[in-house]
C-alpha cells in the first residue's frame, strides 16, 4: 500500500467499556495503524474521563491518524474511579448503545475531522452485538469481531444454549453451589473432555432463566458465531489448538488467532512507527512505578505478585485470609490491592499484618502488569486468571495459582491445570492455611518447579508463534490485513 491509499482505511474500534476489554482493543487498534490505517478508538464518555483522570489531559492526543471518541452509555453520570457493575452495563449494551454509535458513525462518515477518511471498517468487541446493526444501518460499513477473552471461553459459552435446551440450566434448586450439581461432567465438547459444570463460564449459575448475564453471553457469543463476520482471537494455535478446531465448527466467518497480542506490538511494530501511538495506554488507574523499585531489591523468582485484576470483588473476610496467607508463607510479595476490591465497601487491611511483613511485602494500588511479571524477582503469580492476566504470565513465564471469580476466568483456570500444567487452583472458599501452603508448594517444591518450566516453554511457544516468517499468529495477523484491510482500500465510501 502506498501512504495514499494507506489513507483510505479508517478503522472504528470500540470495545466493551471494562479495563480487561478495552485493553486488548487498544493493542489491536495500535497493530492495524502500524500497517498504515487510520483509528477512532470510541470508549464511553465514563471511561474516557477516567483514562484522561489516570494519564494525564493530552495523553489522549497521540497523533491525528489515531483518535478517541466518545459516546455516552446512558446510564446515570457518575465520577467514581471504578469498574460499573457489569449487568447494569450488559442491560445498557443492549438498550442505550446503539443510537449513540450511529450517530458517530455518521458523523465520522459525513464530517469527518480534518485528514480523517471516512470510515470503511468496524472493529468490534464480540459483546457489542448492536455496532453489526450500526453497521448496516449506515450503509453496510464491513465488521470484524474481536473475541477479548480466551478461545476456551468463547466455546464455554457457547454451550450455554445447550445446557438450557438440556434442562440442565438455569438450576432447579437454589442449593445448586453445594448440592454436588456443578460437579456434572460435559461430555459434548472434543477439547474440554472431563471439564465440570463448576469450570464452564460462571454465568450458569443461577436458577433465573432471564438472568441478565446468563441470556447476555448467550445472545452475543451465538450473534458473533452465526454473523458471518470473522473473528480475532487474542491467543495461539498451540496454546489453544483443540479449542479452535471445535470453534471452527460452530463460527460461520474466518477466524484469526493472533495472539498474544502484546508480544505482536513488542516484535513486529518497528521502531520507526509513531512513538506517541506507542505510548497510549489503557490502564483506567494511575499506575504505581515505585513497586518497580521495591522489585529491583529482591532475590530472583523470590517474589509473588497479587493481582485480581480489574472486576474482582471479595469480602473483607476473603482479604484478610489472603493477608494472613500470604504473612504465613513467609515469602517476599507485592500485591495490587484496587480500592474498589472489596464488595460494598473499602478495603481494611490489619495493621498486625502490614507490621508482620513490613520487610518483606509492599501493597499498591495498580501497576504495569506486563512490566511487571517481566522482573525477574517474580517468581509466581496469583491470580484471578482473567484472559489478559493468564497472556500476561505466559508471555513472561511465569506459574500461577488461580482464584477465579467469574465469567470465563473459572475455564481459564481449569486450562491452566489440568491443559497446560502453569497452574494450581485455590479453593473457593478462602483459608490463610491453604494459602499459606499452595505459596510454598509454588515456589519452593517440586511441583511449583515443574509449573515453572512448563510456563517457560509456553512463553518460548508463544514467542515463536508471533515471529516471522513462519509464526502461526504472525501469518494469521498477515492474513487478517490482506484478507479483511487491503481489499477495503479502494472501496469508495
Amino acid at each position: 500500500m502506498d501512504n495514499e491509499k494507506q489513507s483510505k482505511i479508517h478503522v472504528v474500534c470500540i470495545p466493551y467499556p471494562a479495563q480487561g476489554h478495552i485493553s486488548p482493543m487498544l493493542k489491536l487498534a495500535k497493530l492495524l495503524h502500524s500497517k498504515g490505517t487510520h483509528i477512532t478508538f470510541v470508549n464511553t464518555e465514563y471511561n474516557h474521563r477516567r483514562l484522561l483522570r489516570a494519564r494525564g489531559p493530552t495523553s489522549l492526543n497521540a497523533v491525528s491518524s489515531f483518535r478517541f471518541e466518545a459516546i455516552p452509555d446512558g446510564l446515570p453520570p457518575s465520577d467514581a474511579d471504578a469498574t460499573q457493575d457489569i449487568p447494569t452495563l450488559c442491560h445498557a449494551v443492549m438498550n442505550n448503545f446503539l443510537e449513540p454509535f450511529k450517530k458517530l458513525l455518521v458523523r465520522l462518515i459525513n464530517n469527518p475531522p480534518l485528514g480523517s477518511p471516512p470510515v470503511t471498517l468496524i472493529v468490534s468487541d464480540c459483546v457489542m452485538p448492536f455496532s453489526l446493526e450500526a453497521a448496516q444501518e449506515v450503509g453496510g460499513i464491513p465488521l470484524v469481531w474481536l473475541w477479548t477473552a480466551s478461545a476456551n471461553g468463547f466455546l464455554g459459552y457457547s454451550q450455554y444454549g445447550r445446557l438450557i435446551d438440556e434442562g440442565i440450566v438455569p438450576f432447579k434448586d437454589s442449593n445448586f453451589a453445594t448440592d454436588g450439581s456443578l460437579d456434572m461432567i460435559v461430555d459434548w465438547i472434543p477439547s474440554m473432555k472431563g471439564i465440570k459444570l463448576s469450570h464452564i463460564p460462571s454465568f450458569i449459575r443461577t436458577t433465573d432463566k432471564d438472568d441478565t448475564m446468563l441470556n447476555f453471553l448467550k445472545f452475543t457469543t451465538e450473534k458473533a458465531a452465526q454473523s458471518s463476520s470473522p473473528i480475532i482471537f487474542n491467543t495461539f494455535d498451540l496454546l489453544e489448538h483443540d479449542v479452535l478446531q471445535d470453534i471452527s465448527k460452530i463460527v460461520l466467518g474466518p477466524v484469526y488467532n493472533i495472539g498474544p497480542m502484546q508480544l505482536q506490538l513488542a516484535n513486529n511494530v518497528s521502531e520507526s512507527d509513531n512513538d506517541a501511538v506507542k505510548s497510549i495506554g489503557s490502564n483506567l488507574w494511575k499506575e504505581d512505578s515505585t513497586c518497580l523499585k521495591w522489585l529491583d531489591s529482591k532475590e530472583p523468582k523470590s517474589v509473588v505478585y497479587v493481582s485480581f485484576g480489574s472486576i474482582t470483588t471479595m469480602t473483607n473476610e476473603n482479604l484478610i485470609e489472603f493477608a494472613w496467607g500470604l504473612a504465613n508463607s513467609k515469602h517476599p510479595f507485592l500485591w495490587i490491592l484496587r480500592p474498589d476490591i472489596v464488595t460494598g465497601d473499602s478495603a481494611v487491611i490489619p495493621i498486625e499484618f502490614l507490621e508482620e511483613t513490613k520487610d518483606r511485602g509492599l501493597v499498591s494500588s495498580w501497576c504495569d502488569q506486563e512490566t511487571v511479571l517481566y522482573h525477574p524477582s517474580i517468581g509466581g503469580f496469583l491470580t484471578h486468571c482473567g484472559w489478559n492476566s493468564t497472556l500476561d504470565t505466559i508471555n513472561s513465564g511465569v506459574p500461577i495459582m488461580c482464584w477465579p471469580f467469574f465469567a470465563e476466568q473459572q475455564t481459564n483456570c481449569w486450562f491452566s491445570f489440568e491443559k497446560w500444567g502453569i497452574g494450581m487452583e485455590i479453593d473457593n472458599e478462602v483459608r490463610r492455611n491453604e494459602v499459606a501452603k499452595q505459596v510454598k508448594e509454588l515456589m519452593e517444591e517440586e511441583k511449583g518447579k515443574g509449573m515453572a518450566k512448563k510456563a517457560m516453554e509456553w512463553r518460548m511457544l508463544a514467542e515463536e508463534a508471533i515471529k516471522g516468517p513462519n509464526g502461526s499468529s504472525y501469518l494469521d495477523f498477515e492474513k487478517l490485513v490482506n484478507q479483511e484491510l487491503l481489499p477495503l482500500k479502494n472501496v469508495k465510501n
